[in-house]
């Protein structure tokens, strides 16, 4: 409590935390809604308090320091707790009403966030929920910011991973998705999938990746053209409008592949390809509002909350 005792006070936390975004004085303060010289005050004020440099000028604005930029980390996530618990005293204060932001992969989204969703009508009245489907390093830097409350998906590769849970849910077996009508038959000989252009996303896509080990790994040969895209929307309308094929997470597949009216259809072979499993991310050291802890059980199948809330 040292740097409370010697004064340090939400303004500066504000301040820190902008700095950290935005790298420019001028462009924190307007962020915070106060003057570049009064934060360049508060800057000072800081280095007074902390004893240790903040920032060092570079020709394009600010480069906190090492110092700088623990405190700054440290500074948004008191911020984030500060969000959260207004949130929560205006739960309390409301009854059941709320808000809630998730994030989840495309593939958790179709199986654990959608049925969620149909649940949390009668389960959850009055709250409002926002999601975000993307992939784990977007959903990741946005937890970390403080604009999701959980999300579904997989740690970063590096970095981040210290501030940041992880508990694992289910894999992710993959489907090969292509539109009503394509020439392929329903069960196609391996062979002649590689004959079509596939969709996949960018390189270094988990999915992308696991796609091409098992490829190799079954000693077949690279597809002869591939599309990279991490539209999900882009990526139907190229099948729709194509022979293209698609690798998406079963559970996918099946929700657009299914049924006799589908626009597309699911070939029913299995390559064995298969995602890491994604689960659920969240803070290190931070608490979910009890709204979020009733969505997050009904995402992961917590029978115990799938009545309405008093």
């Amino acid at each position: 409590m040292q740097l409370l005792r010697r004064g340090l006070k939400v303004s500066h936390i504000r301040l820190l935390a902008a700095l950290a975004v935005r790298g420019q004085v001028a462009a924190a303060a307007g962020d915070v809604g106060i003057s570049q010289p009064a934060a360049s005050r508060l800057m000072a004020e800081v280095e007074r308090i902390t004893g240790q440099p903040m920032h060092v000028r570079t020709g394009r604005g600010i480069a906190l320091t090492e110092a700088g930029a623990a405190l700054a980390r440290r500074a948004a996530r008191v911020l984030i707790e500060i969000e959260d618990a207004e949130r929560e005293l205006a739960e309390i204060g409301g009854g059941t009403g709320g808000q809630v932001r998730l994030g989840a992969v495309t593939g958790a989204a179709m199986d654990r966030v959608l049925p969620a969703l149909l649940h949390a009508r009668d389960a959850l009245p009055g709250v409002q929920i926002e999601v975000v489907v993307a992939t784990s390093d977007v959903l990741c830097a946005q937890l970390l910011a403080g604009r999701l409350d959980f999300a579904l998906g997989r740690l970063p590769r590096s970095g981040a991973q210290d501030r940041l849970r992880f508990r694992s849910l289910s894999g992710e077996p993959v489907s090969l998705l292509v539109r009503q009508g394509h020439p392929l038959p329903e069960s196609p000989p391996v062979d002649e999938l590689m004959r079509y252009d596939w969709v996949m996303p960018g390189e270094g896509a988990i999915l992308r990746q696991a796609v091409h080990a098992r490829l190799r790994a079954l000693g077949l040969p690279e597809p002869p053209g591939t599309v990279s895209t991490a539209s999900f929307l882009l990526t139907l309308a190229l099948l729709q409008q194509s022979d293209a094929i698609a690798p998406l997470a079963r559970a996918v597949a099946h929700r657009f592949g299914s049924g006799a009216d589908a626009p597309f259809r699911a070939l029913q072979v299995d390559l064995g390809i298969e995602v890491e499993p994604f689960g659920v991310v969240t803070r290190v050291g931070g608490a979910l509002p009890p709204v979020a802890q009733r969505l997050l059980a009904l995402v992961t199948g917590d029978l115990a909350v799938k009545t309405a809330v008093p």
